[in-house]
Order: structure tokens, then C-alpha cells, then sequence
């Protein structure tokens, strides 16, 4: 049953590699529920945050970030990104103010054209990293040849700013609909694809330059033990023995660092002490084996 004045509806946010897509989406929902890092392609499967107040409830799709497929999975990533443009009722697309607009950008706008009825809201983000005076030209360089922006929202989502307007905004625009997930659920992801992601996440953020994207984790096994404790078992999959060395690291020093910072994470999420033990393996080409893609979480249907 529908309750009277109250809104719901699923917003797409799309746009290049590295614009804060996450950021943004784990500002909205509280908790760190999309991976962050410094390095381009972070996100690779479409992570749903749900945010609800009293009065409405947003389903946020955060999707991969989109470039030029080198292998399957980028392909997976590419196509994933686009489909949610279909699931939506409002689409956030997201630029970096701090980066001139360029062919990404055009290559969004032009499949952006494309979309009939849905509004589209542009959403110029890391305005903390742009002196004032130099927003208006920002702006003015997303109007050309670009679809009729339903609104412009400059942003930050490090810092929060303009975040609320900007949530406001879309909700406003909102039809009445039904409540689809309970009021404290923040994602319809299992807490086993979060954990991962938040492992991965300290893989790419430790090993910086020295492990291209070519990780991927596995959780194996969860376990809970006696006294509320949780017992990991995670793989973490790379496609080179050289990498396999660089994530172990000297005296196995790296893996251990990877461990402690996932682990707090981990815990934070499941309110439990976690006991965590991941190893290495390696895939060779996996990114490329259709069959290794499903294995890991990567399905066809997703997209």
C-alpha cells in the first residue's frame, strides 16, 4: 500500500571514471557502501544506496564509470553503466569541475540524447577544487550540444555542499510511489559483496600504480564464531605472480596492511569483531574468461 504524499523513485548517476560517484553516493546513504579510491574505473557493478526519510525513499544506481573498454570486463562495466539509464527516474550526471569537458564527456552527452522523458539533471562536482569566479564557465561549457538539463547542481561531495539542495531537488521532482525497501536498509547488496568491495578497496588504495586493476576478491567463507565474532575467509584474485608478490609484499607485510585496514572497515559495518585471513591467487587473464567473470560476481544478465 502506497502511503499518501509519499514519494519514491530510482536515480542513475553516471559520468566519467574518478568524478565521485561514490563519494557522493556514500555521503547520501551514511555509510560506505561504494569503494573509493584515487584510481580511475573504482566501481565496477552497479551499487544501489537507498535513502528514506518520513516522506519519500531514493533508490541511488551508482554506476561504473565510463571509458574505453580494454577487455570484458570493461566491456561488462561499460554496458552496465548504460543500462541503468533504463531503470531510472531521474538521471544525475556527474563532471569534474576541475577537469575541462572532454570525449567522455561527449560520449555520455551523445547516449544522454538519446533518453526520451526522463529528466536529467547535471551535476558539477568538486567545486571546493575551483575558484568562484571560474564556475559560470563550467557551467556555460555544458550547455552546448548537450541534452535540456532538468537542473545544474554545483557540488561538493567531499565537502557536502549543496549535497542537501541537491537531494531536495530531485525529490521534489519525485511521483508518489511505494516504499521498496525498509527505512534502515541502505543497499540491496548481500553484506558478502560489500565486504569485498571493502577489501578491494584497501588493495587499491596500498599497492597505488605498482597493481593496475586487475584485482578482483572473492569471499569464501563467513563464519560466526562463539562471542560474536565473525570469521573471513577471503581470495584475493590478480592475473600475474608479479602482482601476487607486490599485494603479499616483503615479509608478507603488504597482505598484513590490507588485512588490519579491511578488518576495521568490516567490523564497522557488521557491529561484530572480525576475525579476517585472505590469500592471493592468481588467474591468469581473467578479466578476459567470461566463465572467471561470473565466478567472481560479474554476470551477463547484470547487464
Amino acid at each position: 500500500m502506497v502511503k499518501e504524499g509519499f514519494k519514491s523513485g530510482f536515480v542513475a548517476i553516471i559520468g566519467r571514471p574518478n568524478v565521485g560517484k561514490s563519494t557522493l553516493l556514500n555521503r547520501i546513504v551514511g555509510e560506505k557502501i561504494a569503494i573509493m579510491s584515487d584510481k580511475a574505473q573504482t566501481t565496477r557493478n552497479k551499487i544501489q544506496g537507498i535513502y528514506t526519510t518520513d516522506d519519500a525513499q531514493v533508490v541511488f544506481i551508482d554506476t561504473p564509470g565510463v571509458h574505453k573498454p580494454q577487455n570484458s570486463l570493461g566491456d561488462f562495466m561499460v554496458k552496465s553503466a548504460f543500462s541503468a539509464l533504463h531503470e531510472a527516474d531521474a538521471i544525475w550526471f556527474m563532471v569534474d569541475a576541475s577537469q575541462e569537458r572532454g570525449r567522455g564527456d561527449n560520449f555520455i552527452i551523445d547516449r544522454l540524447k538519446e533518453v526520451k522523458s526522463t529528466p536529467i539533471y547535471l551535476i558539477i562536482n568538486k567545486i571546493d577544487l575551483l575558484p568562484k569566479d571560474q564556475l559560470f564557465e563550467v557551467i556555460n561549457s555544458y550547455q552546448e550540444d548537450a541534452p535540456q538539463w532538468a537542473e545544474v547542481f554545483p557540488i561538493s561531495a567531499t565537502e557536502g555542499d549543496n549535497v542537501p539542495e541537491l537531494l531536495d531537488g530531485v525529490i521534489d521532482q519525485l511521483e508518489e510511489g511505494p516504499q521498496y525497501f525498509d527505512s534502515d536498509q541502505l543497499t540491496d547488496h548481500p553484506e558478502r559483496f560489500i565486504i569485498s568491495e571493502l577489501i578491494r578497496e584497501k588493495v587499491l588504495q596500498l599497492t597505488q600504480q605498482e597493481v593496475p586493476h586487475s584485482v578482483a576478491v572473492v569471499i569464501d567463507q563467513i563464519e560466526q564464531e562463539e562471542g560474536d565474532k565473525v570469521h573471513i575467509q577471503a581470495s584475493i584474485i590478480v592475473e600475474r605472480p608479479t602482482q601476487k608478490n607486490i599485494v603479499i609484499g616483503k615479509q608478507g607485510q603488504m597482505i598484513k596492511q590490507i588485512g588490519i585496514r579491511a578488518r576495521k572497515d568490516i567490523e564497522r559495518l557488521l557491529g561484530s569483531k572480525v576475525f579476517l585471513e585472505a590469500w592471493v591467487k592468481v588467474e591468469p587473464r581473467w578479466r578476459d574468461r567470461p566463465q572467471a567473470l561470473q565466478s567472481m560476481g560479474y554476470r551477463p544478465e547484470d547487464y
